[in-house]
């Protein structure tokens, strides 16, 4: 208020403090407190520089404690930061967009009509990844609509073609005539 402009008087009153109290606050030498956070200010100014403004606070505590050998907790690092207007870089970036390529889809021969009143009229199949000790193996699962059971199944270290293929091997080589929705077509297989 006195750096406006208004007389040291008013500005006491309004404050609820003394003149004289306001006086001796003025010529006050800064305290210890003040000194240190000057300097640590200064510090952490010149590491937030070292690492172009991407240290946030957990960092430059850290370069303070472990690289400085200074004493200070973690919580006045964050305040001083906080004061001097700096802050560090968020270490997420956020989802990552995947590119996904235009592939050719088979064309859906069913029509997303799932609905069967037969066995053996329509089968699905899915592909699911399972981790392991000795690294993720992936399952390719065969199913008829209409009963829900398992027509045939496939274990891999890789997901390819030839996991669905060998799922469906596990029938006869006619039985691939029926109609078959899947991302992947099954191979054609001529009957006899």
């Amino acid at each position: 208020m006195r750096g406006e402009g208004l007389p040291t008087q008013v500005a006491c009153r309004v404050l609820g403090v003394s003149e004289s109290g306001f006086y001796e606050w003025r010529n006050r030498p800064p305290s210890t407190r003040a000194i240190r956070h000057a300097w640590l200010t200064d510090l952490i100014h010149q590491i937030h520089q070292q690492s172009r403004g991407t240290y946030g606070a957990l960092r430059v505590h850290a370069e303070l404690k472990l690289g400085y050998g200074i004493a200070v907790g973690h919580n006045a690092v964050a305040m001083l930061m906080r004061r001097a207007g700096l802050a560090g870089l968020s270490g997420s970036r956020g989802p990552r967009r995947r590119r996904i390529t235009p592939v050719d889809t088979p064309a859906d021969l069913v029509d997303r009509n799932f609905a069967r009143h037969q066995p053996d009229q329509l089968w699905v199949t899915d592909v699911t990844e399972h981790p392991t000790r000795e690294g993720k193996v992936y399952c390719a699962v065969v199913l008829d609509v209409f009963s829900r059971r398992v027509v045939g199944w496939s274990i891999d270290q890789s997901a390819t073609s030839a996991l669905v293929t060998s799922a469906l091997g596990m029938r006869s080589p006619i039985e691939y005539e029926r109609i078959h929705h899947n991302k992947t077509q099954p191979p054609h297989h001529s009957s006899k």
